[in-house]
């Protein structure tokens, strides 16, 4: 039997500056005909493919932390979603609180077409966030966000306190009926708040995989940085830590690499695989 390798993208696969090398592209594909390999992101379809040239994948993608699973070429294998009703609360409970969400969320179920929502009042992360994006990536400012119909996640992203304090009456109202994942976000230096269905992360995601391909989890290797990476280091075989890791994903897995994203952790992994 094949063995698996699905690895987390951001500060995992990817450098700082979003990039593959070309050394890690090379490395990674060359186990395309021997393995199975896929990715476990919290990004959306449409900005994974554009990390993606040149990369192979052979089996369906865990994307939007495992609110969507599907194929590079459209196929959805399986969606959780939010509904509006819960959506449209949680934005008045953040409210409260002053500050808006972004809403990632499913607009075209026939073509596969996400759409990233967010007000026009934003604080400067969000600002800083939304500099990465453009019109291609399907964004849609409102004057009074609300909720869409079939929504994957929503993210809030501000400072640490503000968001610790909403994350806590968050879990108060709604408790198990949601899943919230709070966390550090390299890149704008603040924290971001997820909120997505209970049954939404990467451990789900790879469970359907797995199911839908047939694989043992025994012969699956994960690579990941992050507190969304915990539930698939706990289902893997081989659970794998970049060493930029968060300190409480090190404790976690089996292997922390002495190489962070940017010196091509993963890759050299793999290569070490064959000496």
């Amino acid at each position: 039997m094949k063995n698996i390798y699905i690895t987390d993208l951001d500060h995992t696969f990817l450098r700082n500056d979003l990039s593959i090398s070309d050394y890690t592209k090379k490395t990674w594909n060359s186990y395309s005909d021997t393995s199975i390999l896929s990715i476990a992101t919290a990004r959306t379809y449409m900005k994974t493919l554009q990390f993606l040239d040149g990369v192979s994948l052979n089996a369906p993608m865990i994307l939007l932390d495992g609110a969507l699973i599907a194929t590079m070429d459209k196929k959805i294998i399986d969606t959780k979603f939010m509904c509006k009703d819960a959506g449209d609360m949680i934005i008045d409970e953040g409210w409260k609180f002053g500050i808006y969400p972004f809403i990632l969320a499913l607009s075209d179920p026939n073509n596969l077409t996400e759409a990233f929502v967010h007000d026009e009042v934003l604080n400067k992360h969000q600002v800083q966030v939304l500099g990465r994006y453009s019109s291609a990536d399907n964004l849609q400012k409102c004057n009074g966000i609300r909720a869409m119909d079939e929504n994957f996640k929503i993210v809030y992203m501000g400072e640490e306190k503000l968001l610790r304090e909403l994350h806590e009456h968050l879990v108060d109202k709604f408790g198990d009926d949601l899943k919230f994942i709070l966390a550090p976000e390299a890149y704008v230096g603040c924290y971001f708040l997820t909120i997505l269905h209970p049954d939404a992360d990467k451990s789900h995601g790879i469970k359907t995989v797995s199911e839908y391909l047939g694989f043992d989890l025994e012969k699956l290797t994960v690579f990941g940085d992050n507190f969304n990476d915990i539930g698939m280091f706990k289902l893997a075989g081989t659970s794998v830590a970049m060493a930029n890791a968060q300190p409480e994903v090190k404790d976690m897995a089996d292997i922390v690499l002495e190489y962070n994203n940017n010196e091509d952790g993963v890759a050299k992994y793999l290569e070490g695989l064959r000496k």
